[in-house]
């Protein structure tokens, strides 16, 4: 039955049939339900920026460097307060024969106080010491979450790439299955000049395909395994794969790099500790200052023997210290104080070179596998898709070798895998140079993780 004998007249107002409306529900459920399908599985999928997510929020690293900011501005609060002032009580001066209270005019019950304080602004400096040394904990966390993204990228590409390079030869082998059917199909009916060496040949190509997927399975779980260290279970999802935006984008240094590595995060961490170090010189420095200390006694005494109201007795006393014997010892505490910060100077100018030096080096390498990649995407895997499209139709025409079409689709797939190992290791090292830069690159982390979508195909 035609379309238009599903029909009847347009003046008999009469409906489909009843067959065609069941058809058509049938097709949009069908519709409804594989987009429903794709969905369920898009979600399932772990991309990289919820990998990222889950190990930041879940490092125990952050929370422990939280507290010890705490602890040290806890500590500053409390080490700008003056020590805790002394109290001692004292029966003085008792006759041995009697004990008696008011026999002898020296005898009394006395009370006194005493307070220390410290040499010169020690309190001040030693408290700005330790807001200084709290300042760092913000940097080193910085430092530390930009570390993790590092790890969990190189992680996930590194799963990523196994997983995907799983898809390909998967793909591959259904083709390779295909083929030797056929060859042992054309070898039993003698339809083709098929020989028992391409039947054993098309054999070996499916077990050698076989032992590079448990390789590459064997990969995988490993590097999952350690991708679960820092977003847990959520390592065994399968990974979202990332979409191919035509050329890659270059990624450049940026002038006055010095100067940008300068602001890394762990330098300024660095910066953080310089400071409290060259508060400890000023610390060392007060030294040769004096300790003051004050000190207020009440004594009472007894009435005399013949009923007489004695007065009481009251003192007030100035102490202090004078570092004239020990000025050696405090020339050197400062000579120590002094080069311990000129050695963190140093550790961070070698610090700076390292992120610099390493960063050129991700540079050049990255310009390397640009040359590689566009070669691959612009001429050799569309030519080797062409070599292998012809030598398969070579040989199902009798015109050509079942060892070339055997090879022609191997080296296709070993270009496959090849470039897709050269575009997730050039994401590799950009994941890195964002770390070294401090997130300053052209293209950053954050990019690669929006891209999450389509595979590689």
């Amino acid at each position: 039955m035609n379309v238009d004998s599903a029909f009847m007249d347009k003046g008999s107002g009469l409906k489909p049939t009843n067959s065609k409306c069941l058809g058509l529900w049938l097709a949009l459920l069908f519709m409804l339900w594989s987009s429903t399908i794709a969905t369920s599985a898009r979600s399932s999928e772990l991309n990289l920026r919820e990998a990222i997510r889950l190990a930041i929020t879940d490092d125990p690293w952050l929370v422990g460097s939280d507290y010890r900011e705490r602890a040290l501005r806890s500590e500053a609060i409390s080490a700008r307060s003056l020590p805790d002032p002394s109290i001692s009580l004292q029966a003085a001066n008792f006759p041995t024969d009697n004990f008696d209270f008011g026999q002898e005019p020296m005898t009394q019950v006395s009370v006194s106080v005493g307070q220390r304080l410290p040499r010169g602004n020690s309190l001040q400096l030693a408290a700005d010491r330790k807001r200084a040394q709290a300042g760092e904990e913000p940097f080193l966390r910085q430092d530390r979450q930009a570390r993790v993204t590092d790890r969990v990228t190189q992680l996930w590409l590194e799963a990523f790439v196994a997983q995907e390079s799983i898809r390909l030869i998967q793909e591959d082998r259904a083709l390779f299955e295909n083929l030797a059917d056929a060859t042992r199909a054309s070898y039993s009916t003698a339809v083709k000049r098929s020989r028992q060496q391409e039947v054993i040949r098309a054999q070996v190509e499916l077990v050698r395909l076989d032992d590079r997927l448990d390789t590459l399975k064997e990969a995988l779980a490993s590097t999952k395994a350690n991708l679960s260290e820092w977003v847990g279970e959520q390592a065994q999802r399968p990974l979202s794969g990332f979409q191919r935006r035509g050329s890659p984008s270059p990624v450049a240094l940026p002038m006055a790099s010095y100067a940008r590595a300068g602001r890394h995060p762990s330098v300024l961490a660095l910066d953080q500790r310089i400071k409290a170090k060259k508060l400890e010189v000023d610390l060392a420095r007060e030294k040769y200052k004096p300790e003051w200390g004050l000190s207020a006694r009440y004594g009472h005494r007894g009435d005399d023997p013949m009923g007489r109201q004695r007065s009481d007795l009251f003192s007030i006393g100035l102490t202090l210290d004078l570092p004239v014997r020990h000025r050696k010892r405090q020339d050197q505490d400062v000579h120590a104080a002094a080069s311990r910060v000129e050695a963190l100077k140093t550790e961070k100018l070698l610090l700076v070179r390292e992120l610099m030096a390493q960063s050129e080096a991700a540079v050049a390498a990255l310009a390397h596998l640009d040359v590689r990649l566009l070669r691959y995407r612009q001429e050799l895997l569309p030519q080797m898709a062409d070599q292998a499209k012809a030598a398969l139709v070579a040989y199902n025409n009798d015109e050509g070798d079942f060892a070339e079409a055997v090879r022609a689709r191997i080296a296709q797939l070993n270009a496959k895998i090849d470039a897709l190992n050269i575009e997730v290791r050039r994401r590799q090292i950009v994941a890195t140079l964002t770390y070294l830069m401090g997130g300053e690159t052209h293209t950053s982390v954050d990019a690669l993780s929006q891209q999450a979508g389509d595979s590689v195909q």
